[in-house]
């Protein structure tokens, strides 16, 4: 049942690819597999697949919306939750910034509000560079070099404010969810490296069975 599930999510993944180089082309530099399917935690039935593209330069409007409409869930149905897509520049992934500077961030499933942001602005930022951050370490090609190429590695002294923001966000969610992005972002800041969710809720059964 597992190794179905999974294949229908590849099957997902390579479709959507696929869609992204017929309107793109040669301007589509890379797309990658991130977030729990890239840490070998997927669930299926409650883990979203995220996915991010990079692109040589800007997009104009016309071709994010031709996107937007050929991978919506109306259009591609998602196996999972939920698809969280954000299209870069490789102007804003190349260089060390925590700057969001996306050209595409796309959320769209049967299980998550649907957003589509054409520029920064409406979204907390800080989910950008933390996303780009895992993604380096972790995230597996569906298209294009490996991410470390692509991806310039963020320095501790950059990211580190935007991991203490994202604690502080969380602190006012009493959700299972926040918790463990909560000790996600702390076992960074302890470590220098991603842990999953999964690991992040081993660490915190292990602690409340500690004496």
């Amino acid at each position: 049942m597992v190794r179905k599930a999974m294949q229908i999510v590849d099957d997902y993944l390579a479709e959507l690819t696929r869609r992204m180089q017929e309107i793109l082309g040669d301007e589509l530099l890379a797309v990658y597999a991130g977030g729990s399917y890239a840490l070998g935690a997927y669930e299926h039935g409650r883990s979203d697949v995220d996915v991010t593209a990079v692109v040589a330069g800007p997009l104009d409007d016309a071709t994010k919306q031709r996107l937007v409409d050929a991978l919506r869930h109306e259009a591609l149905p998602c196996p999972a939750s939920g698809l969280e897509l954000v299209l870069y520049p490789r102007a804003t992934t190349e260089v060390p910034t925590i700057d969001p500077g996306f050209e595409l961030n796309l959320n769209t499933g049967a299980n998550i509000d649907f957003r589509a942001d054409f520029a920064p602005g409406d979204i907390e930022a800080f989910w950008f560079a933390i996303d780009r951050s895992i993604l380096r370490e972790h995230g597996i090609p569906l298209h294009g070099p490996p991410p470390a190429e692509l991806l310039a590695p963020i320095p501790r002294a950059l990211i580190a404010p935007v991991l203490e923001e994202s604690i502080r966000w969380h602190r006012g969610d009493d959700s299972p969810n926040a918790l463990l992005n909560i000790t996600r972002s702390r076992h960074f800041l302890a470590t220098g490296h991603w842990i999953s969710k999964l690991e992040a809720q081993q660490r915190l059964d292990e602690a409340e069975g500690a004496p």
